[in-house]
């Protein structure tokens, strides 16, 4: 299965539009694990075997391996959930951005060391720093369009000069994924909870490409307004399907040794929030 298919699968199987982020951070570990990075592994693998059965994806976000030079936990940790969630998609949050040979060889890296099946981008240096990505077919890319951090508004929110008027340049770039940078129908956009309204116009733009929506939980996106949002626009048929992100809420849901079974309440708890809002 291509990685679309994939998310379609785990939604059906799974009754799921919740994915699972693993930002592992040592300080904020249960107290028998607290502030040993050696420990990484031991963490996540904890969490992906409790929230198996209710994720649409996982999203391991590599810089908090990368910091503890825990590369190898997190190879370690893909693998893993290729045995015990198969039906579940890996997505790696990188956000490279690069172009030429330096991209061809961070593609490498998501899908062949890591074994992923999608990886997020930056898409601001254009097309040649996202194509090296998408000669992996069957894998997916999820373009930056509307993030959820504050400053997102010093680029995304600049208007453009334009034959189609003036867009913004998170719509610009929703176009363009919906488009003509669409090649093998492999992309997908990041828009963040925070912001619901925008949301809205995303898929608006781009009806059929799968959204992955970082910001419920901790960073208080509401789930029910970004699960509306991303599943309906007026005037267009909406197919694309969402993901949307929660880390910190489930990951640091106890500190003590009960953690695995708390993230699990939590994400039960979240996943029923998103299905309700689906209607």
């Amino acid at each position: 299965m291509n990685f679309l298919d994939m998310l379609r699968s785990a939604e059906r199987q799974n009754r799921s539009l919740l994915c699972v982020g693993l930002d592992p951070d040592p300080a904020k570990f249960p107290a028998h694990l607290k502030g040993d990075a050696s420990r990484i592994y031991d963490f996540c693998a904890a969490i992906v075997e409790a929230t198996a059965d209710l994720a649409i994806a996982f999203k391991p976000q590599i810089a908090y391996f990368a910091a503890h030079r825990a590369e190898d936990q997190l190879e370690r940790l893909v693998a893993l959930m290729k045995r015990v969630a198969p039906q579940v998609p890996v997505i790696l949050d990188a956000k490279r951005g690069d172009i030429g040979s330096t991209a061809e060889q961070y593609a490498i890296e998501a899908f062949e060391r890591y074994g992923a099946d999608a990886v997020t981008l930056s898409p601001f240096m254009g097309f040649d720093s996202v194509q090296p990505y998408l000669k992996y077919h069957g894998k997916g890319a999820f373009l930056l369009c509307r993030t959820s951090n504050p400053g997102g508004d010093d680029l995304q929110a600049q208007r453009l000069a334009s034959v189609d008027g003036q867009p913004l340049l998170y719509e610009h770039v929703a176009r363009l994924a919906q488009g003509p940078w669409n090649l093998n129908g492999q992309l997908g956009l990041v828009v963040g909870a925070t912001y619901p309204t925008e949301i809205e116009r995303v898929r608006a733009l781009a009806p059929t490409l799968p959204l992955l929506i970082p910001g419920v939980g901790a960073q208080g996106g509401d789930a029910t307004a970004t699960v509306r949002a991303g599943l309906r626009a007026q005037g267009v048929e909406v197919t694309g399907p969402i993901v949307v992100n929660s880390s910190r809420a489930i990951l640091y849901a106890s500190s003590g040794t009960d953690f695995a079974a708390a993230a699990r309440t939590v994400a039960e708890r979240t996943r029923a929030e998103l299905q309700a809002a689906r209607g």
